[in-house]
């Protein structure tokens, strides 16, 4: 990810905001994952944890998304990118759902990240036009 900040993309608002959510997301989780990782009395994994995962890995693949959509001189190909930029923030706030269903003190977080994410959905709107 560090070889991309170098990008003159990387001043991009919707980037930095994309980087924002990502070490939102990983921090968050990895503090859920502290309570989830335990195993239930019968043995069983707390099935939140997976969501926590999802969450870190769905929040890392939103900066390449921009930048190849940035890049990309084809219309159609620029509105796959940004298409798969809304499949993510929607899978995004789904898992967040999930997870503040969790036993974790950690859900309490999720507001914030939620809120980052309408605000990206802000920026996402304005930056599509400008493509």
């Amino acid at each position: 990810m560090s070889a991309n900040m170098s990008s003159p993309f990387s001043e991009l608002p919707i980037y930095k905001k994309a980087m924002e959510i990502f070490v939102l997301s990983r921090s968050i989780c990895t503090y859920l994952n502290q309570d989830l990782a335990y195993l239930k009395s019968d043995g069983s994994e707390d099935e939140h944890i997976y969501f926590s995962g999802d969450i870190v890995q769905q929040s890392v693949s939103l900066a390449p998304e921009i930048l190849r959509a940035v890049s990309e001189h084809c219309y159609h190909k620029k509105q796959k990118h940004i298409a798969t930029l809304e499949r993510l923030t929607n899978a995004l706030h789904r898992n967040c759902n999930r997870l503040e269903k969790s036993k974790s003190n950690g859900r309490d977080y999720f507001p914030i990240l939620r809120k980052e994410l309408n605000k990206f959905n802000r920026i996402k709107r304005n930056w599509v036009l400008t493509l």
